[in-house]
């Protein structure tokens, strides 16, 4: 999110950029903007409760440590196998950008990161100034599904751990699958009895402590035939124990 536009449908619009740090009236108003895309069972509270900034912060400095996470390893590495030299990203859902960034040091030219809320800006633009890519991002705070028109075909789009948390599969699915140049990679909770049960469990504690926030076990084969429905076809599915990764290309 190196240049943020529209933020979200009916509210203010904002700009930043990664060399002009966003201004705490700006992130104020945005944290309080509320959100007519997300439903009731998501309202943008509950995005800012769950993604926020300390949380934001935590994911940086994980990353700084350790590196990517094992999910997001395995998308990076099944795309590095495909190649990705030459190629633009658009990533939904990105966090703090450690996707963008892998991918970007092996060879991508350019990268567009959308996000829904902004909490996770102020450490995203720091691990970009730190690994010299500023230039080479374009950060965007609004609701993808919602705002899709705005956005150019990339070649490769990723939605890492990203369904589960929206409500409307079928619109962001759709969204993705219709700005896939060559290949939409996506990971969400395996269609299981334990990932069921955890997630049940989970939403259960959400709404008793009243966080307006809900995770989704969207069942694969409707997400898969959405993006086909959009001209992809299917090129991966690498189960995990709780996180499923899918590819899905477009059809030479």
């Amino acid at each position: 999110m190196l240049a943020t536009s529209a933020a979200i449908k009916g509210t203010k619009t904002c700009w930043y950029t990664a060399d002009r740090p966003i201004r705490e009236a700006d992130s104020r108003r945005l944290r309080e903007a509320d959100n007519p895309g997300v439903s009731d069972c998501c309202s943008p509270k509950g995005y800012r409760w769950i993604f926020s900034e300390r949380n934001a912060r935590a994911d940086a400095q994980r990353y700084r440590r350790k590196g990517l996470d094992p999910t997001s390893r395995r998308i990076v590495e099944y795309l590095k196998q495909r190649g990705v030299e030459g190629r633009t990203l658009l990533e939904v859902g990105g966090g703090v950008g450690a996707i963008q960034i892998e991918l970007l040091k092996a060879g991508v030219t350019r990268a567009v990161s959308v996000e829904l809320t902004p909490t996770y800006e102020p450490a995203a633009l720091e691990l970009l100034r730190e690994a010299g890519l500023e230039n080479r991002v374009e950060r965007k705070v609004m609701d993808f599904a919602r705002s899709a028109g705005v956005f150019e075909v990339a070649d490769i789009v990723i939605m890492n751990r990203v369904i589960c948390c929206y409500p409307d599969m079928l619109e962001l699915a759709g969204a993705a699958a219709e700005h896939t140049g060559e290949v939409l990679v996506m990971s969400f909770p395996k269609a299981a009895w334990w990932t069921r049960t955890i997630l049940a469990l989970g939403n259960l504690a959400l709404r008793v402590t009243k966080r307006q926030f809900q995770v989704f076990v969207h069942p694969p084969d409707q997400i898969l035939a959405e993006a086909e429905r959009h001209g992809l076809q299917s090129a991966l599915e690498m189960p995990g124990i709780f996180w499923q990764i899918a590819a899905v290309q477009r059809a030479a």
